[in-house]
């Protein structure tokens, strides 16, 4: 057993080795998805597709991510979190490897997906082993460490990305995951702990499965099918939307009778938990939504080039970074449901200057913008996630994971498709000769010559979006208020019942 050496944020060398190959795994799965944002118009341009199907590479690897992550709990028990940890990112990097020697779009997408398939547990079985290790008292830094990369992804994603699709091939957007797999395998196979499986980790829930995969995945391509179809009133958009509600709802049903389900739906009877993911799944929808706004904002309305558009979303990333630290320790004692009502304000204001954007706004305002959105976010996201942790016996931690992040990465699918879906409707709305069901390939063909003149509509369709970003950024302030509420009558609980002892 290593020997305990308390470092000044709190660790011991057991936990600060943990928290090291977690942060690897989770860089590894998060960087990709930055990456390929900014190579979203690259990739429609030699793959001779809309932006507007050419999404679909971002959506369906965030999809993959949401359909696997139920299954992090019950395959953790059942092998052991790091036998699971060190699987998933093999899959990962060889998903990354086909996507790299994809040969058209279907390809690529369903590359994606197996990628996504490897992805998806990394993060959060990391999560479970550390939060495990941590314990409630540490929660909070110990998130703030798993949100680094998350939040450096803006960073590090958009200027590697840029880089390559500026330099190399697009296909090496995928190839350059392999060292980095390489060295998180190395590190996850001599410093993760080895902990035995459960001897009863039950029967896998195949009928949950399922029902909430397919629905899952029909409920987000409805949302994208209404880009190119008309809208909602189009049979191919409103039927798979709402059968994948339906058989969302079905799972819901089935998980509130079940003895073991696939997600455990009777956590949202927890107050903290409630409160906590429905703040994590408006905020995510918001987040990862704009995500994909913001290079296509600089490449498409702006005319920068891949590597710009990456180094002119770093600040965003850098303010995040920057607060992380300071969250974790703020959220540690003063509870994550206050910093993270704080930090959603916060975020609403910082998103109103992306969305009053004008084709001459100067770039210093908006990089100004971006940098207080970063603070914004560092103070949002994981504090919120740490709120519910902090309130969970250390046995529920494993089910509240695998909520929590397939929660955050159904909200990540919600918000790509429906800002893709929104952008394509501004741009058809604004810029002139942009058709209908075509709006992203339209602006994605902009010959530089013209590019002047079509400022100021470019510029008001993406501001549109960015509206419908303030909005559901606002809309996750409610929750946030909730979940500090309920963290305050809990802090409250100790100090009233020691007040009566004297």
């Amino acid at each position: 057993m290593m020997k305990k050496h308390a470092s000044s944020f709190g660790f011991d060398r057991n936990l600060v080795l943990i928290s090291a190959v977690v942060v690897i795994g989770a860089i590894m799965s998060i960087l990709d998805t930055t990456i390929v944002n900014v190579a979203l118009e690259t990739l429609s341009r030699d793959l001779h597709v809309g932006l507007d199907n050419v999404q679909w590479v971002a959506t369906g690897y965030l999809l993959a991510l949401a359909v696997v992550i139920p299954l992090t709990g019950w395959m953790s028990e059942r092998f052991g979190a790091r036998r699971v940890w060190l699987t998933s990112v093999t899959l990962f990097v060889a998903g990354s490897v086909l996507c790299g020697l994809a040969w058209d779009l279907p390809s690529l997408i369903a590359f994606r997906v197996v990628q996504g398939l490897g992805g998806g547990m990394v993060m959060p079985v990391g999560m479970i082993m550390l939060t495990q290790t941590a314990g409630p008292q540490r929660v909070g830094r110990v998130m703030s460490i798993v949100g680094v990369p998350m939040l450096m992804g803006p960073v590090l994603g958009p200027v590697i990305g840029g880089l390559i699709v500026d330099h190399l091939s697009w296909r090496w957007i995928f190839f350059v995951n392999v060292p980095i797999g390489a060295l998180a395998l190395v590190m996850g196979y001599r410093w993760l702990p080895k902990v035995n499986a459960s001897a009863h980790p039950g029967r896998l829930d195949w009928r949950g499965l399922a029902l909430l995969s397919p629905g899952l995945g029909l409920f987000v391509f409805g949302l994208s099918e209404t880009s190119s179809n008309g809208g909602l009133a189009a049979t191919q958009a409103w039927l798979p939307l709402f059968a994948g509600i339906g058989l969302i709802t079905a799972f819901v049903l089935h998980a509130l009778r079940a003895k073991r389900p696939l997600i455990d739906v009777r956590l949202f009877k927890v107050p903290a938990f409630a409160a906590s993911a429905a703040t994590v799944l408006l905020f995510a929808t918001a987040f990862f939504g704009s995500m994909l706004l913001l290079p296509l904002f600089f490449q498409v309305a702006r005319g920068e080039t891949a590597l710009h558009a990456g180094l002119l979303t770093a600040p965003q990333g850098i303010g995040a970074a920057l607060t992380m630290p300071l969250a974790g320790m703020l959220t540690d004692r003063f509870g994550g449901g206050r910093v993270a009502a704080i930090g959603i304000a916060l975020a609403v204001l910082t998103t109103i200057p992306l969305a009053l954007v004008s084709g001459s706004t100067d770039l210093v305002l908006v990089e100004a913008a971006l940098f207080l959105r970063g603070v914004a976010l560092g103070m949002s996201m994981m504090p919120s996630m740490a709120a519910a942790y902090a309130s969970m016996e250390r046995s529920a931690i494993p089910r509240a994971t695998s909520a929590l992040n397939v929660i955050q990465r159904v909200g990540g699918s919600i918000g790509t498709a429906v800002l893709a879906v929104v952008l394509s409707h501004q741009i058809v709305d604004h810029v002139p000769g942009a058709t209908a069901g075509g709006g992203l390939e339209s602006a994605g063909s902009i010959p530089d010559s013209a590019r002047a003149q079509l400022a100021d509509p470019l510029a008001q369709a993406f501001g549109g979006a960015f509206w419908w970003a303030v909005a559901l950024t606002a809309i996750a302030i409610i929750p946030a208020i909730i979940l500090a509420l309920v963290g305050r009558k809990r802090a409250d609980a100790p100090a009233l019942a020691a007040v009566g002892a004297d």
